[in-house]
């Protein structure tokens, strides 16, 4: 099975000591989002745990004892930096300062497990179509060398992110083919496989492909190791990712990111910050008498036959 942990926060950045204390215990505890009372408990051992992806806005909190994590698992790193400053992300470090961290990040466990995020990608009257295009291709001179990949997706036009950013300049089909155009033009110029995860369309005509972020396939090739052929069902349309199980929690994030699709609305995770505490395996709270804690189901995605523990041994990362 797969962990994720920062799919509905950035745990990284704003919880470190939370997320190293639990990897240290060995568990850790999720509440059910729809079913408060209900209370999954994971085993967060490398005998079940088949890798750990990280998905984060700032790496930089962790960097000094990442090695605690990536030394016994199997890894992989979202590492999102966008062409947005502070207007749209309070709470994330500037471009220059991210690119930084992640080269920094690289350094230590490899480019093949780092992904460049560069989404959302939405319009304004400030993010234009001309400074995603310079912004863009001067990230991508400097981070090629860096990463396994870039994923990209358009901005998905939620009723809250409606309401969080009314400046928004609608993306039409003629924007979004645009700006395929340019992100794969300039992506093969550096060498650098970019593909979407989670947008509707085929762009597949300017080199990028549409693939899930989180595949077997991909998480295999960075990590050297071979996983069954299982079908990716996805989180929600247009997405080919494998199920993860994700140990944050909703309405935590501080970035403030006024896009953002986790967050309900940007005061409630500052409100809920008084309730984390770091030594607890609960990101929010403790146990309630009334919770009800089950084991949660890790059942292995890797191949057994002795062939397969050979081809990993000697498996190269490709482009996808």
């Amino acid at each position: 099975m797969i962990i994720n942990t920062g799919g509905r926060t950035d745990t990284v950045q704003y919880f470190t000591d939370w997320l190293l204390n639990r990897f240290a215990e060995g568990y850790v505890l999720s509440r059910n989002p729809l079913f408060p009372d209900k209370v999954t408990r994971w085993e967060l051992n490398p005998e079940v745990v088949d890798c750990v992806v990280f998905c984060s806005k700032n790496y930089r909190p962790i960097l000094p004892r990442i090695r605690e994590i990536a030394d016994r698992f199997h890894t992989y790193f979202h590492y999102t930096i966008t062409a947005y400053g502070r207007d749209v992300e309070p709470g994330v470090p500037g471009i220059e300062e991210s690119m930084e961290t992640l080269t920094e990040l690289a350094s230590i466990v490899g480019p093949r497990r780092v992904a460049w995020r560069y989404d959302p990608v939405l319009l304004t009257k400030t993010y234009t179509i001309e400074r995603h295009k310079e912004t863009f291709a001067r990230m991508a001179a400097r981070l090629a060398p860096h990463i396994d990949r870039c994923i990209f997706s358009f901005v998905e036009m939620y009723r809250k992110v409606e309401r969080n950013m009314p400046e928004l300049v609608p993306l039409n089909a003629a924007y979004k083919n645009e700006l395929a155009e340019f992100l794969g033009a300039t992506a093969a110029r550096f060498g650098i496989p970019i593909q979407t995860c989670g947008t509707d369309g085929d762009y597949s005509c300017y080199g990028i492909r549409s693939s899930g972020c989180m595949t077997l396939d991909i998480l295999g090739r960075a990590n050297g190791i071979i996983f069954r052929k299982l079908k990716h069902k996805g989180i929600r349309a247009g997405c080919h990712c494998i199920e993860t199980h994700d140990i944050g929690a909703y309405d935590t994030c501080l970035n403030g990111c006024k896009y953002c699709y986790a967050n309900q609305n940007p005061h409630k995770a500052f409100e809920n910050r008084r309730y984390h505490d770091p030594a607890s395996p609960l990101l929010l709270g403790h146990l309630k008498p009334g919770d009800t804690v089950t084991p949660g189901t890790q059942k292995s995605y890797l191949a057994e036959s002795p062939s397969a523990r050979n081809d990993a041994a000697s498996a190269q990362p490709d482009l996808f």
